[in-house]
């Protein structure tokens, strides 16, 4: 997963993305990540604001809406992480 900005330049939110759509994944260029979903699907997609955190218990959500399975680690580790 990836977080892209989503919204006006002064009113952003972070938006979590998958980077494993493509067979050959994400396509990367100057500025910008390509991905192979609609628009519409990446916008209802659970945000956080720019300085937050997702909260744990909207993890399953994320996954969710992108019609990938999710499991928390063994040890109820988390599987997005903001870099």
């Amino acid at each position: 997963m990836a977080t892209i900005r989503f919204g006006l330049p002064t009113r952003h939110r972070l938006v979590f993305v998958p980077l494993t759509v493509r067979p050959d994944g994400a396509t990367v260029g100057p500025g910008y990540v390509e991905v192979a979903h609609d628009k519409a699907l990446v916008k209802q997609c659970p945000s956080i604001g720019s300085d937050d955190v997702l909260p744990a218990e909207d993890e399953e959500a994320v996954f969710r809406r992108y019609d990938l399975p999710y499991q928390p680690g063994a040890n109820g580790e988390r599987q997005p992480a903001r870099c």
